[in-house]
C-alpha cells in the first residue's frame, strides 16, 4: 500500500507496488512480510493492513515495504531502520520516492541503508504513466553500518 493524496496527476491515494517490479525483487530477495498492505494487493502471505497497523507491530524475517508516501513516510523509514537492527530480522527492502532534500532522507535513509537507484518512473498500481517523481530502494540490515 502507498497513500500519494496529492502526488499523483490521477489524486489516487493508494497506490500498489507494480508487480514487475516485486516479481524482480522477490527472485532475489525471500520476503516473508509486507510491512504495509491492503488485502487485495499484499505482496507476501503475511502481511499488515492499516487495520492492523505496521507501525506499531514487529517486523520479522524478510521485509518488503511500500510505505505511505505522504507526511508519515518518516515514521515508516525510521521504523525499517529500528526492525533491521533487531535480531529476529533479516533485512527491511523499502521502496521510496528519492527525496533527497527531505529530513527523513537525512536521518533514516542516507548512512543507514544502501541504496538502489531505479531507472525511470515507477509505474504504480494499473497506472501507465509513471509517477511524477525517481524512485529507489532503500535496504537495511545488521550488516549496514549506521
Amino acid at each position: 500500500m502507498n497513500m500519494t493524496k496529492g502526488l499523483t496527476s490521477t489524486g489516487n491515494v493508494v497506490a500498489e507496488t507494480p508487480e514487475y517490479l516485486f516479481k524482480r525483487l522477490s527472485a532475489v530477495f525471500n520476503f516473508t512480510l509486507d510491512a504495509c498492505a491492503l488485502p487485495e494487493n499484499a505482496k507476501c502471505k503475511d502481511y499488515y493492513t492499516p487495520n492492523d497497523d505496521g507501525l506499531s507491530n514487529p517486523w520479522r524475517g524478510g521485509v518488503w515495504c511500500n510505505p505511505p508516501y505522504g507526511r508519515e513516510i518518516s515514521a515508516w523509514v525510521k521504523k525499517g531502520y529500528e526492525e533491521s537492527r533487531k535480531d529476529y530480522n533479516d533485512f527491511v527492502l523499502m521502496l521510496l520516492p528519492a527525496r533527497t532534500d527531505t529530513k527523513w532522507w537525512w536521518d533514516w535513509v542516507k548512512d543507514k541503508s544502501t541504496l538502489f537507484w531505479i531507472r525511470g518512473r515507477v509505474k504504480f498500481g494499473e497506472h501507465n504513466v509513471g509517477a511524477p517523481f525517481p524512485s529507489v530502494l532503500a535496504l537495511y540490515s545488521k550488516d549496514i553500518k549506521g
